[in-house]
């Protein structure tokens, strides 16, 4: 990336503009985070029928009044978010090695909320989506090609990965890197909140990450469910039940810590 080229990104990663969408795409991530630990509580106790995921927490955005203005909100703000780490991703200084697998990291990360920004504008014009069935499409569609199995497989691994930074990062505490904690009272309820949440997140996904293994080894996209099938799977187990809550408060810790990550940010 060229000096000017290198310019142009560092003035747009710290304009004004840009940083308040994505503190507001941080806020919305976490009231979707809110809303699926919600229908994942839900499910839990056999009082919803609603999918405990991303396209779920849009479905219930969209039933209520002034649905669809929270839906072009969680638009904008995916699509921002998903913007300021793919800009913040070619200005980072640091060690060179460091900072090319934390670029990677951002780009992964903007792609997810590209990806949700994209599920959400399809529900705001009226739309709907199924985060299972879209999990199950690739899945049948990479189990249908040469080396498919091998591929998927190792897209599980790859979560199971990711599941497993969620953990480490909310048990060692790495988030608070990432914004201003207060003192006092308050500072300590964040951390909890960041080390709860982070850690249930966690959880969540190295369910996913199994349920694609299973569906790689045994050739069965039906397997591979997303976070809904997981967290049902999970219900679905001794002790299951109990469980599901736990990662359901958890998520919505998640989401709580979100709505101050907004606030507090280091951008």
């Amino acid at each position: 990336m060229n000096a000017s080229a290198t310019h142009i990104a560092r003035d747009a990663s710290n304009s004004s503009a840009l940083q308040l969408l994505a503190r507001l795409g941080f806020a919305v991530n976490g009231l979707l985070h809110i809303l699926i630990g919600s229908l994942a509580i839900t499910v839990a106790v056999g009082a919803g029928s609603g999918s405990a995921d991303q396209s779920g927490a849009l479905a219930q955005l969209a039933s209520n009044p002034g649905g669809v203005f929270l839906l072009w909100t969680v638009v904008v703000g995916m699509f921002a978010l998903g913007l300021w780490l793919l800009v913040s991703a070619f200005v980072m200084q640091g060690d060179p090695k460091r900072k090319w697998a934390r670029r990677l990291a951002n780009v992964a990360k903007a792609i997810v909320y590209f990806a949700l920004g994209a599920t959400a504008l399809t529900f705001a014009q009226g739309g709907s989506s199924s985060s299972a069935g879209s999990t199950q499409s690739a899945s049948s569609s990479l189990l249908s090609s040469p080396g498919g199995a091998i591929l998927l497989f190792l897209a599980g691994v790859a979560v199971l990965g990711v599941a497993g930074y969620f953990i480490y990062k909310g048990a060692a505490q790495k988030f608070r890197s990432d914004l201003s904690v207060p003192g006092g009272t308050v500072g300590r309820a964040v951390v909890v909140l960041g080390v709860v949440g982070y850690i249930a997140k966690g959880i969540a996904l190295g369910v996913v990450a199994i349920l694609v293994g299973v569906a790689a080894l045994t050739r069965d996209a039906s397997k591979s469910t997303g976070l809904d099938g997981a967290l049902k799977a999970l219900a679905a187990l001794p002790y299951g039940t109990i469980a599901l809550i736990l990662i359901a408060i958890g998520l919505i810790a998640y989401g709580v810590y979100c709505f101050v990550r907004a606030r507090r940010a280091r951008l």
